[in-house]
């Protein structure tokens, strides 16, 4: 094991964030909406989003909750760092990331729970509000895609570490004040 990195996302983080992914651009770019491939990959997703709910209370540090929910004055200060110049080299999700993450799972909340009701609740059969929730939340779940992307990339030039590469192996580069080092 390199000196200089150290083991940050755990596999069950890493696995949810790889199967949400996949299943995101099966379900959005290549099914259709309602046939059987949908539909299933729709509940294994809800079922990923689930574990990864109960994960922020008992997992590893990195993937409570409590490490990076974003705050007003842990936002503030993030915000601050970036309009400064300065960016922070912080070990898990960055204040403004966090919120981005919180936005995309409650995106993918709605479009599993809105797939579910058109599917399972009878008395929707034909209504066209389930469909335009499910898809608009979809579409918006797009919209967060492309901005987490695009945020991993930028603050990976910004703090000189490859973040999309950590979220596969799972280690990151240690912060420059790491007693570790």
């Amino acid at each position: 094991m390199p000196r200089d990195s150290l083991r940050l996302w755990d596999p069950v983080v890493r696995v949810f964030h790889l199967s949400i992914a996949g299943v995101f651009a099966a379900n959005y770019f290549f099914n259709e909406a309602g046939d059987d491939w949908h539909v299933w990959l729709g509940y294994y997703a809800m079922g990923w989003l689930l574990v990864r709910l109960l994960w922020g209370f008992v997992g590893p540090r990195s993937a409570r909750w409590s490490d990076f929910w974003p705050t007003p004055s842990r936002l503030a200060a993030h915000a601050r760092s970036l309009i400064a110049g300065r960016p922070e080299h912080r070990l898990g999700h960055s204040p403004i990331g966090a919120l981005v993450m919180i936005a995309m799972l409650l995106a993918m909340l709605t479009v599993g729970l809105s797939g579910w009701a058109m599917e399972e609740i009878d008395a929707l059969w034909g209504a066209d509000w389930p469909l335009q929730v499910h898809e608009t939340a979809a579409d918006a779940l797009l919209a967060l895609v492309i901005v987490h992307i695009a945020a991993a990339l930028f603050e990976s030039v910004q703090v000189r570490d490859n973040l999309p590469l950590s979220m596969l192996t799972g280690r990151r580069r240690r912060l420059p004040d790491d007693p570790g080092r």
